[in-house]
């Protein structure tokens, strides 16, 4: 920690040296608490789910659609033609990902969302009737631009409604809908490629995953909790009791618009980019799964037509291992154990298909592997940023980083695997196994520096007294009070 950011904490320190309490634990009814979370879950999860479940339907599809002609009818044939239309989404969706968290800050979360789940909608229908090269590109480029104003929005939303130690669990369902449409792409791919019609096959694939977005957006703005302080989703006594389990944890921050402050601590924390550094560890794999895992199935000797049903079964495996590995997270109260250890099994993956070359079983199995360490990851790391952020204003900007800044290893993926390299693909997967290694020193690194800095707090402060108010809103992950996950 610099010498300004000490200043800062003094001050704080000597400000709020007369202690406030908040409501402890105890004094919640844990069966009226179950009865309001099932009531959140039954209508928050669902819907937040299914709007995962379509854009990663609509970003992936072009993957699948490679497979049914796309890239001949459209593109030439052209590797290069298609690794720029993949990079074309990621240049909107850098660029839009802070403003387009911050939105969900500045406007009712519902409203943010519904307009981003429009736009990456009615751009992923209109993919249907493209005719050249240009057109595709600019569909990929709005689709990128709705998807910034979703993408890590959802996991501010989250915060505003779950504690901290509530977060990973329904974020891993949320991130399973990532993994679950890879199985069910891979299953509509395969199912549309039976089609017989004068219609090319992408052209319905495109209209199949693109038009219920539409109805899922407008579904979003109309039903969608927005903020508790002002949602009609909840009865007057419930409302009391989900501001009482925020301010148990000094989460309850309220409707206060942006906090520029706070935007300016995420920007000048050095904190913030580190774990936005491992986050683009993971999003090397992540966009090499989404622009070529199909190609990758294919090239272990399944036709093209197999090769989408053969992707179903590591989505399928990774949805539950996120599941497991995020609900122990959330029980355990740690985030950089979990992190390093997918991060392990992805290094496993990438490194069997690096080198094991004849065996298509071992490949075949190293694919589930890269499936777990691309998406199990994201949730975990989103929830150590939702977790050591104090305030609504900072989490919005670092959560805005994960897609902005962290994408810029997603940007190499379109071109790291071509042709000419299949079935190998040498540079794809030794970068792949390159960021998981270098993913795992660095985690291992902040696991050691937050362990050291709440140590450090215990030692000027002492140890945080059980029910303090701490200002979070104020002095962000500052406030003396704070402590860091591990």
């Amino acid at each position: 920690m610099n010498n300004h950011d000490l200043e800062k904490r003094d001050i704080a320190h000597t400000e709020d040296a007369a202690v406030d309490h908040v409501p402890e634990e105890d004094a919640i009814d844990k069966k009226a608490e179950r009865r309001l979370l099932l009531k959140l879950d039954a209508v928050i999860l669902p819907m937040t789910v299914l709007m995962y479940l379509s854009a990663n339907l609509d970003r992936g599809n072009i993957g699948n659609a490679r497979l049914q002609g796309l890239q001949k009818e459209l593109l030439d044939n052209s590797d290069n033609k298609y690794s720029v239309v993949l990079l074309s989404f990621y240049i909107t969706y850098m660029l839009g990902s802070i403003p387009g968290t911050l939105l969900s800050k500045a406007f009712p979360p519902n409203y943010a969302l519904g307009a981003g789940c429009l736009i990456w909608a009615i751009a992923a229908s209109c993919m249907a009737g493209c005719h050249n090269y240009a057109s595709i590109i600019v569909c990929r480029l709005f689709i990128g631009l709705g998807e910034s104003i979703f993408g890590q929005a959802v996991v501010l939303h989250y915060s505003l409604w779950y504690k901290k130690n509530e977060i990973a669990t329904r974020l891993a369902a949320f991130i399973g809908a990532g993994v679950l449409a890879g199985a069910f792409g891979g299953l509509i791919a395969y199912g549309v490629s039976h089609i017989k019609s004068h219609i090319e096959t992408w052209r319905i694939l495109f209209l199949i995953e693109g038009l219920p977005s539409v109805l899922l957006g407008i579904s979003v703005v109309l039903f969608l909790p927005g903020r508790p302080e002002h949602s009609r989703f909840l009865t007057e006594s419930e409302r009391q009791l989900e501001l009482l389990r925020l301010r148990s944890q000094n989460l309850d921050e309220g409707d206060t618009g942006i906090d520029w402050n706070g935007v300016k601590r995420a920007f000048t924390d050095w904190k913030s980019y580190v774990i936005t550094f491992i986050y683009s560890c993971m999003q090397l794999t992540l966009s090499s799964i989404s622009g070529f895992f199909p190609t990758i199935i294919a090239s272990l000797g399944y036709t093209n037509a197999d090769a989408q049903l053969y992707t179903v079964p590591p989505y399928a495996v990774g949805f539950v291992v996120m599941v497991i590995v995020n609900h122990f997270s959330d029980r355990l109260h740690k985030r950089g154990p979990f992190i390093i250890g997918v991060f392990t099994t992805n290094l496993v993956g990438w490194l069997l298909l690096l080198v094991v070359t004849h065996n298509n079983r071992a490949r075949y199995f190293a694919t589930f592997c890269i499936v777990i360490g691309g998406y199990c990851t994201i949730p975990l790391i989103q929830s150590w940023v939702s977790n050591n952020t104090g305030s609504q204003s900072q989490r919005a900007v670092h959560l805005g980083f994960l897609n902005s800044l962290a994408n810029w290893a997603a940007l190499t993926s379109p071109f790291i695997f071509p042709t000419s390299q299949k079935p190998y693909w040498h540079t794809g997967f030794g970068l792949n196994l390159g960021f998981s290694v270098a993913a795992i020193i660095v985690t291992s690194i902040m696991m050691i520096y937050y362990t050291r800095e709440n140590a450090r707090r215990d030692k000027v402060e002492g140890k945080p007294v059980l029910g303090q108010k701490v200002e979070q809103a104020k002095y962000h992950d500052l406030a003396p009070g704070f402590r860091y996950t591990i």
